[in-house]
């Protein structure tokens, strides 16, 4: 068994929920293009249909016909964001900024989840946001007047950072954002698609508002660089693999991923290079890769790869020596503790690794065998797919329990994992 042949994997998620908010909020028809709908967009896409907007779906398109925030109706005051952490701090911004009152809830697992990294900067611009004692949802906001702040982010923070942009394109005077290190940047990219005027420059975002966003008239969604992350950490793993990855995203806040795999020794070749409404796309050939080697991952590369830090440590388990993974703390208040969770579902399957204060140390070289053949995803999606790429390097079928929850990033993994592997 080998992974071989092209794939385009699932639209890229980030984009995909900004794409949707902007869309919605510009007023007339946008065309969103290979767009994921995952559980997480849907849950942003249904937010936006009960203030009124209309969307169609097609085979690889979302069109969206929106009357525009000021066409907006607020029959219903109850909005669910599902399992989405996106949904549930980007909306905010915009929330807080509607002429009305409405309560925010969220699944179980997101409903622990902290929201006053997010609440903290909107209540400083006016906004009126209750939450639960502990700081969670569910949220009820009450629409204000906003005014722009100044605001320097404690934690990098891409979704704290789109929160209060959101808010800013609403708010009265400027709004100046400091980064403490760079994070994710699709916002801003998708804030130029939509004619929102701002500055960016050493970290510092300044936008004036009050400013609305106009329709491009359609938007291109690349592949999912972390979707992809478990076919190139797949066939690096499987001997005898060779696969090209079609139109991923290599936004440079998004991509270390590549940069770590290329550090390990991984054979991977960037090909075809282009730019999607500002968004770096290539393909990515991925070889089987025998003499894989430990590193350490911290700093400035955690943001960059935080979501794919669960199949970095699953390939680690592969490579020669140690893998040492630092200023990951951010893991610990994601679906669910993913250090946590990493560590005790690679050590059911035999793998060498301990988890510490702020990440993990992976020792390498280890054959990976099925103790327990029952593991769990723990109701985290990246877990759950980070378990069936072990399971590809395991003679004996593994049972993961609670796989469905891959529908929340990706409900066509599994299709498309029959359709590489040969």
């Amino acid at each position: 068994m080998r992974l071989s042949g092209e794939l385009q994997v699932a639209g890229d998620k980030s984009i995909t929920h900004r794409a949707i908010i902007l869309s919605s909020l510009a007023t007339g028809q946008t065309v969103i293009h290979d767009p994921l709908l995952g559980a997480d967009c849907l849950s942003t896409l249904e937010i936006f249909k009960q203030f009124g907007v209309t969307y169609q779906l097609t085979a690889n398109q979302l069109i969206i016909d929106s009357p525009g925030v000021d066409g907006f109706t607020y029959s219903n005051s109850i909005l669910d964001a599902g399992n989405s952490g996106t949904t549930a701090r980007l909306l905010m911004g915009v929330l807080s900024a509607l002429p009305t009152t409405l309560t925010l809830v969220g699944d179980a697992s997101l409903s622990k989840r902290p929201m006053k990294r997010v609440t903290s900067p909107l209540k400083q611009m006016g906004a009126c946001i209750e939450l639960t004692h502990d700081q969670t949802l569910p949220a009820t906001i009450k629409g204000q007047s906003l005014n722009g702040i100044e605001y320097e982010l404690p934690v990098a923070s891409a979704q704290v950072k789109s929160a209060i942009m959101l808010a800013a394109m609403f708010a009265s005077g400027e709004t100046k954002i400091h980064e403490p290190v760079p994070t994710r940047d699709h916002t801003e990219k998708m804030f130029e698609d939509f004619q929102i005027v701002y500055n960016k420059e050493n970290r510092v975002i300044t936008l004036s508002g009050p400013q609305m966003p106009k329709t491009p008239g359609q938007v291109f969604v690349p592949a999912d660089i972390s979707s992809a992350a478990f076919f190139m950490v797949a066939a690096l793993m499987v001997e005898g693999s060779d696969l090209i990855l079609k139109n991923v995203g290599l936004n440079e806040t998004r991509c270390g991923i590549v940069d770590v795999l290329l550090q390990m020794g991984g054979r991977l070749t960037i090909q075809n290079e282009r730019y999607f409404g500002g968004e770096r796309v290539a393909d990515i050939r991925v070889q089987y890769t025998k003499d894989l080697k430990g590193i350490i991952i911290e700093g400035e590369m955690i943001p960059r790869l935080i979501d794919e830090i669960p199949i970095i440590a699953l390939l680690a388990t592969k490579a020669m020596g140690q893998t040492i993974i630092k200023d990951a703390e951010e893991l610990k208040v994601k679906e669910t503790n993913r250090i946590d969770v990493t560590v005790g579902e690679l050590k059911a399957i035999g793998a060498n690794l301990f988890s510490t204060e702020d990440g993990m140390v992976i020792n390498g070289d280890i054959n990976l065998s099925y103790h327990p053949a029952l593991v769990s995803s723990h109701g985290d999606h990246r877990i759950a797919m980070m378990l069936y790429v072990a399971s590809l390097l395991m003679k004996n079928e593994l049972e993961i329990e609670e796989m469905q929850v891959m529908n929340i990033s990706y409900p066509d993994f599994l299709v498309h994992m029959q359709k590489v592997l040969k």
